[in-house]
Formats: structure tokens, sequence, C-alpha cells
């Protein structure tokens, strides 16, 4: 069982991405998303990146803050 408290960073390493503060915030960067797109239908997700984030959005776990975190900066660009 997943017992430390989610953050950005685990997030980042549960997807398989480099969660570093730089490669964090390059990616954040490079992948902001229009309002329109929900996090979990971007495109540059894998399949399997994909059904983490909506599964746990919807269970609304612990990780789903952290997800809505990635969201809201994913989303800054949008000025949603």
């Amino acid at each position: 069982m997943f017992e430390q408290q989610p953050t950005l960073e685990l997030l980042f390493e549960q997807l398989g991405l480099d969660a570093n503060e730089e490669a964090m915030d390059q990616f954040i960067r490079d992948h902001q998303l229009s309002a329109d797109v929900k996090l979990h239908e971007a495109d540059f997700w894998s399949a399997a990146q994909r059904d983490f984030l909506k599964s746990h959005w919807d269970k609304d776990d612990d990780w789903a803050i952290v997800i809505d975190e990635l969201n809201q900066q994913l989303h800054i660009d949008s000025g949603s």
C-alpha cells in the first residue's frame, strides 16, 4: 500500500517523468493546455499515464490533490 503523501515530485515519478525541479518546470512550460483540453485527454500522455491520472481523479483519493495541482499548472496559459 502507498503510505507516503503524494507530492508533485512523486506524481512525476509515478508517471515515469523526470522529477527534479528543473525538469518539472520545463515539462510544465512545454505542455501548456488550452482551456478546453482536460488534463487526462492531453495528447502527450501514454495510455498508462492517462489511465493513472483519470482513475485517481475519479476516485478523488490523495493523488487527486496533486493531479489537480498539475492540472492547474498545465492550464496557466489558458487563462482558466
